[in-house]
């Protein structure tokens, strides 16, 4: 008798042992307090940081440049450093044909310069022959030997000795300009000679950003030299998708973040009228607006340069004080919103209402009251009714 009732005992612990072991358990959740907090909903693009005004300085004349030693980071004063110097480019080759044509116009011009001169000596000659006859005609006139008019004569005579004179000295200038061009065009790649040099100055006070043409060569007109602009008129540009620039109003409430710094403040100053079509990384065509953004503290973002990768976080919805639930603990049943609500132990399936989200939290319109504990994360062990255990907050 004893030993049924020691053979029954083991046999009830046994199965009690497996009962409790079978037996199912509450599962282990997070949860979170469903409480009234303010919602702010904003749109996060990739920017960059761009300085407010470029200036590019460009060769105003056409030559050579001197080697630029400025580098970008230096800084620069208006009106006092020079940032180039430009000196007259040297003439280029002459080949054997433009040559031979270059030496006969040089021989024709100083043949036409020695013409000229025979010219001007010869209307020298004659001009000093009438003056000799006028002078013999007003001697013998004031003695009546001759009459008046021999003596207006010989006077018009000289005279028109002299202008054909100034006429052939003129020619003779006008041959010897003709022999220096022809000269000039002569002279090759690496004799020019010429004033050195056209300065170019600083424009602005600020610091160099980049240098396009930094060894020395030549340069036409108008050819880019470098960029100047302040690095600390900073302000930042983001391309937003055109559904969410629709709700970004001048002088909304930014943040600027992952720049390498911590986060800046900023506001919008302005939405471009006009969206540019992008392609996208998935290769989808996209409408995006070009949105500008200030920067509220600028000293703050000293390290911020020209050109530099940010993120965006613009504010197009502000909600006060309300209800919200993390958006860890909604899934979809259906077409409907869903959650966990704990109640008594158990997990209960809650549908709800929501309106504005952001990454965190939604806010919920119906379904939902602030002191509500929901389960965040929900696996798919998780059913209505099931028993769950909360877990201790860290």
């Amino acid at each position: 008798m004893l030993r049924r009732l020691m053979m029954l005992l083991v046999l009830l612990t046994v199965i009690a042992g497996l009962a409790w072991a079978f037996w199912p358990r509450p599962l282990p959740v997070e949860t979170a307090v469903i409480e009234n907090r303010d919602i702010v909903v904003t749109v996060e693009e990739e920017g960059k940081s761009r300085i407010r005004e470029i200036f590019t300085v460009s060769a105003p004349i056409g030559g050579q440049t001197l080697r630029i030693d400025l580098h970008a980071g230096d800084p620069v004063v208006k009106d006092e450093t020079v940032l180039a110097a430009i000196r007259p480019a040297a003439p280029g080759l002459l080949d054997a044909r433009l040559k031979r044509v270059a030496e006969a116009a040089a021989a024709s011009a100083e043949a036409g310069v020695g013409l000229a001169q025979a010219e001007v000596r010869q209307a020298e000659a004659r001009l000093a022959f009438l003056r000799t006859e006028l002078s013999r005609a007003e001697r013998l006139a004031a003695k009546g030997t001759i009459s008046d008019s021999a003596r207006d004569k010989a006077r018009l005579e000289a005279e028109t000795a002299e202008a054909i004179l100034a006429s052939a000295r003129s020619a003779l200038a006008v041959r010897e300009r003709e022999l220096e061009r022809a000269e000039a065009a002569l002279i090759e790649t690496g004799t020019a000679e010429g004033p050195c040099c056209t300065e170019i100055k600083a424009p602005v006070t600020g610091k160099i950003l980049r240098v396009m043409a930094e060894s020395e060569q030549v340069v036409q007109a108008g050819t880019p030299l470098m960029e100047i602009g302040d690095p600390a008129d900073l302000e930042i540009t983001a391309d937003i998708l055109s559904r969410d620039a629709v709700e970004i109003n001048p002088g909304a409430a930014a943040e600027i973040v992952n720049w390498g710094g911590p986060p800046l403040a900023a506001k919008v100053r302005r939405i471009e009228p006009s969206a540019v079509t992008k392609v996208s990384a998935l290769g989808i065509e996209e409408q995006r607006v070009p949105v500008i953004l200030d920067l509220l503290d600028p000293h703050q973002a000293k390290q911020l340069g020209d050109g530099f990768r940010v993120i965006v976080r613009v504010a197009v919805w502000t909600g006060k004080d309300r209800v919200s639930v993390p958006i860890a603990a909604l899934f979809r049943r259906g077409a409907a919103w869903t959650v966990y609500r704990l109640d008594g132990g158990r997990a209960v399936l809650q549908t709800v209402e929501i309106g504005r989200r952001n990454d965190d939290v939604a806010e919920v319109t119906e379904g939902l009251s602030a002191g509500d504990v929901v389960i965040l994360h929900p696996s798919d062990q998780l059913s209505d009714g099931v028993r769950v255990a909360p877990l201790a907050a860290d």
